[in-house]
């Protein structure tokens, strides 16, 4: 797929949250600042709200680069074919960028797209999946970890999980939400973050900063022959037996 396997991997960052949480804001925002880091967004097309329509030439799936040196990637469906996009055009000198940023639908399990970088050999070369950061919509989140398997799945999995609209609800409810959260991820630091005021290297720092992620810590994760089985035997591998897809 690649002309070459860089020394060096692409650190990659899964960014995952129910629907309204502020995914789409910080998005927006690190499409349009001036933050200086060259960073490729892979955003699914089929998300609640979607990147700003400035922002983007409408039509197919695209890759675009941004006026601040980003790079945005819609994508409807196979995941493994547009990061391969995205390393064959940079080997090749026609794109630039240090990241790259995943973002999934709000009903999104995030373990699917995760375990394409422990399972497409190529993938795994290339790129380095460093973290899952998970947004928590703080008005929302007890009501939608009550009712969707979904959401409990985002923050299980979750390296870092930030919790928006704290200004919504009152202290004692947010030390509530974080207790729930604790009780479903109790390694995962928590964060309280305003996307609309919060400095978008403050984020980057979350992205960047590997804390042992769950799939170092879980010796199923380290081979890829242990990986093969899994695909087969585990629950989080059950049904999925096509590339990957958003």
């Amino acid at each position: 797929m690649f002309d070459h396997i860089r020394s060096t991997p692409v650190p990659v960052t899964i960014l995952t949250g129910f629907l309204g949480a502020g995914k789409t804001t910080l998005l927006n925002r690190i499409l349009s600042e001036n933050h200086g880091h060259r960073i490729a967004v892979i955003e699914n097309e089929f998300g609640e709200a979607g990147i700003d329509n400035d922002l983007l030439i409408q039509g197919e799936e695209q890759i675009v680069e941004m006026n601040n040196g980003c790079i945005c990637c819609t994508v409807r469906g196979d995941l493994v074919r547009i990061l391969g996009e995205l390393a064959e055009k940079r080997d090749q000198g026609l794109l630039h960028f240090e990241r790259v940023i995943i973002e999934t639908t709000g009903l999104a399990d995030p373990a699917p797209v995760a375990q394409t970088f422990f399972v497409e050999e190529e993938i795994s070369e290339y790129y380095l999946l460093d973290a899952i950061i998970t947004v928590v919509d703080a008005k929302h989140a007890l009501k939608q970890l009550d009712e969707n398997h979904e959401a409990e799945e985002q923050v299980g999995f979750a390296d870092r999980l930030l919790i928006s609209k704290t200004d919504l609800i009152t202290p004692a409810e947010v030390s509530e939400l974080e207790a729930r959260l604790r009780v479903i991820n109790a390694r995962a630091p928590i964060a309280q973050v305003h996307f609309g005021k919060t400095d978008i290297s403050e984020f980057l720092i979350y992205a960047a900063l590997i804390l042992m992620p769950f799939w170092i810590l879980n010796p199923i994760f380290w081979t890829m022959s242990v990986m093969s089985m899994m695909r087969v035997s585990h629950p989080l591998f059950l049904g999925l037996t096509k590339p990957w897809t958003l």
